[in-house]
């Protein structure tokens, strides 16, 4: 049995993951904008191979058995169909989306996720979810709506090419999520994530190799750098260990601090004026995410 401390502990830092995401995000914007000739997919490729990598190194060095897990052959099969259909299409449609739109409308359309998560939960496992689940996740999808469009609802105008990408990266928040619960009670989440990185960043690389032809400056590694161990290493790790104490239907609302955390940083480091309806939408993200973890003290105890 999980304690009511444990599972806010790692629902504290699984929001704070996303927050790491929404910073890395404006680096990954600003990558795209030095040069058409940096893509979504050699951005993903570097810091999907680069990460699993690191992962990997790390948990050998501490005696987790990184090579034995791939043995098992179930074990094998499940952590790559997370890499392949959870971690990359959560990384690669969402960074097209920013690309061909702009991170609002991208994190908008990716927000839809959770929602394909709870759907899941009811057809599969026949879960009945709080009357709090739905309004929290109502309230969070207002919140995320107004700091992404400051209340204009003209920037919501999308191309079919655009919201299927979006779409695309909604459905990966929810794969990305659900597909290595089970594997995670058996598996260090350091080995699951590292193979999960590993092999979706060498499929990828396979299908579509991918290298620029531009200049690559100091600007463009550090920026790298920071996708990688700020959106990458850090913040999957943090996700991916929290499912074993949270819901997946909670770890995925969570992802609303991720347009939280990219509206601070772009106040803080590129001068964007908030209007009180982005500080309303703020409002309204935070508390939506603290109340997917009230239970009610008559439940607790079957929890």
């Amino acid at each position: 049995m999980v304690s009511a401390k444990k599972r806010h502990l790692w629902a504290f830092l699984a929001g704070l993951a996303c927050v790491m995401w929404g910073i890395s995000g404006l680096f990954a914007k600003s990558l795209f904008n030095i040069s058409p000739e940096i893509t979504p997919i050699w951005l993903t490729q570097m810091r999907m191979v680069v990460s699993g990598v690191v992962l990997l190194i790390v948990a050998g060095a501490v005696d987790q058995k990184p090579i034995a897990t791939m043995k098992n052959k179930h074990d094998a099969w499940v952590i790559i169909a997370y890499g392949i259909f959870g971690l990359l299409p959560v990384q690669l449609f969402y960074f097209i989306t920013v690309q061909k739109a702009n991170p609002a409308i991208a994190t908008i359309l990716q927000f839809i996720g959770p929602f394909f998560v709870m759907a899941y939960l009811i057809i599969r496992h026949q879960q009945t979810l709080r009357m709090l689940d739905m309004l929290a996740a109502i309230t969070a999808f207002i919140g995320v709506i107004l700091l992404a469009t400051h209340g204009d609802f003209s920037h919501l105008a999308i191309t079919p090419e655009v919201l299927m990408w979006g779409l695309l990266a909604a459905v990966g928040v929810a794969t990305n999520t659900l597909i290595p619960i089970n594997v995670l009670h058996r598996v260090s989440s350091l080995v699951v994530t590292g193979w999960g990185l590993l092999s979706a960043g060498i499929c990828l690389t396979i299908i579509h190799p991918v290298w620029p032809h531009t200049h690559l400056t100091g600007q463009v590694w550090l920026s790298v750098a920071v996708v990688i161990v700020i959106g990458t290493l850090i913040p999957f790790q943090l996700m991916t260990n929290s499912l074993r104490f949270i819901k997946a239907s909670t770890a995925s609302l969570l992802d609303a601090f991720e347009p939280l955390s990219a509206t601070i940083g772009s106040v803080l480091c590129f001068g964007l004026i908030m209007t009180p309806l982005d500080w309303l939408g703020a409002l309204l993200v935070v508390a939506a995410a603290m109340a997917l973890n009230i239970t009610p003290k008559k439940k607790r105890k079957n929890v």
